[in-house]
């Protein structure tokens, strides 16, 4: 018998996704627990968001003691918490300045704006153009979605807006051609997410940066789901040492709370003056109070090298899964954004999964996904592969 709240949000909520019959209650660390006291192990962790895992004491603690003093003043004004955390963030990045919003498509839509704002304030009113790439996700909004390379997200929502071309991830040579005056940006993950945990060839965010460089185009890249120390480094374009004149940020920020970043260099970044961008919740005292516990936290405890470590454990064990299974075509990723790539669709696994306490999902539909919190065990770990071993093995 399915929980009421099933039954309730059937009716009462938007039907924007297709939900697993699951009311989860609680969480600690990287194990959750639904209204009928199951217990699971999330390697999925809110996709890519919980990377402290959940109810970490320090971000806890960080969000009792904001909400006690000040939740919301508006940006008309400074607050500490805001201040502090985008101080860290220049400290620990390429860039000068940093933006604060709710969300990554919040995000991708200022660093949209900014790009075009940059030339525009240059005299150059016609490179407004954007080059992103097929297969790429950078939001649902409409500046967002106009610039994800997927047909199937986009469709429904034609025409979207001018301005944006995609070529494919990983081509040098698609890109290069596309370049003319009246490109200002182009636009990409390091490594593609939603998309199909898509890595480039190594000499690839370099080779981009140098042809950027070379024809005054604007990079920017979209961290939301590779940012935070998910790849095994703080942000993923250090792997390559590529880095962008603007990036986005999110999920994993917050470890759950609503915030959005955007990250320039001060040259572009100058180009957002008073009333040229805004947002009334953006980095209110309470959203920033918690996502600084969670960066400080992440820098005392050494999340990020914990998850380079684990991430290498969890690859070799996922490669060698691959070995005994002929149902896998590919192992893909970096750090704890990994996936493994079916022969198959991959819902029924998921389904599965599930039902004997594991959460992951699956994306492009035959590619399972494992974002879990950057705190996950070996032995958790070794428990998922062991589940995966077994239905692999035994189911059809």
């Amino acid at each position: 018998m399915r929980h009421p709240t099933i039954d309730t949000a059937e009716q009462v909520l938007a039907t924007t996704y297709s939900r697993m019959p699951v009311v989860f209650e609680k969480g600690a660390g990287a194990t959750l627990w639904d209204t009928e006291g199951r217990e699971y192990t999330d390697f999925l962790a809110g996709i890519a968001v919980c990377g402290l895992g959940h109810a970490h004491p320090a971000v806890q603690a960080a969000l009792s003691e904001q909400a006690g003093k000040l939740l919301h003043v508006s940006n008309l004004f400074y607050t500490k918490p805001q201040v502090e955390l985008g101080e860290w963030l220049i400290r620990h990045s390429f860039a000068d300045r940093v933006f604060f919003c709710n969300s990554g498509a919040e995000a991708n839509e200022a660093a949209i704006k900014l790009a075009r704002k940059y030339f525009y304030d240059k005299g150059q009113t016609g490179r407004y153009r954007i080059i992103a790439m097929e297969q790429s996700f950078h939001g649902r909004t409409m500046g967002s979605l106009s610039a994800t390379g997927q047909a199937k997200i986009r469709k429904g929502f034609e025409p979207v807006l001018d301005g944006f071309e995609f070529v494919p991830f990983n081509d040098l040579e698609a890109l290069h051609a596309k370049l003319d005056e009246t490109v200002c940006a182009v636009l990409l993950e390091p490594i593609q997410g939603e998309g199909g945990i898509v890595c480039p060839d190594s000499d690839y965010l370099p080779a981009v940066r140098k042809i950027c460089d070379e024809t005054g185009t604007l990079m920017m890249l979209d961290e939301i789901q590779t940012g935070m120390g998910r790849t095994g480094k703080l942000f993923a374009y250090e792997h390559a040492g590529a880095a962008p004149d603007i990036m986005t940020l999110a999920k994993a920020l917050g470890n759950g709370l609503p915030i959005g970043a955007m990250l320039a260099r001060e040259a572009v970044a100058n180009a957002f003056g008073p009333g040229a961008h805004a947002t009334t919740f953006g980095g209110t005292p309470i959203v920033t109070a918690g996502a600084l516990a969670v960066v400080k936290t992440m820098a005392a405890e050494g999340i990020v090298a914990q998850a380079a470590r684990t991430g290498e454990y969890f690859m070799e064990r996922l490669q060698a899964l691959e070995r005994r299974h002929d149902r896998i075509a590919a192992v893909r990723g970096r750090g704890l954004l990994l996936g493994l790539k079916l022969k198959e669709e991959g819902a029924p696994l998921v389904k599965t999964c599930l039902e004997r306490g594991f959460v992951i999902n699956c994306v492009q539909g035959d590619i399972l996904r494992f974002a879990p919190p950057l705190i996950i065990s070996t032995r958790e770990i070794d428990a998922l592969i062991n589940c995966l071993d077994d239905i692999l093995s035994t189911e059809v």
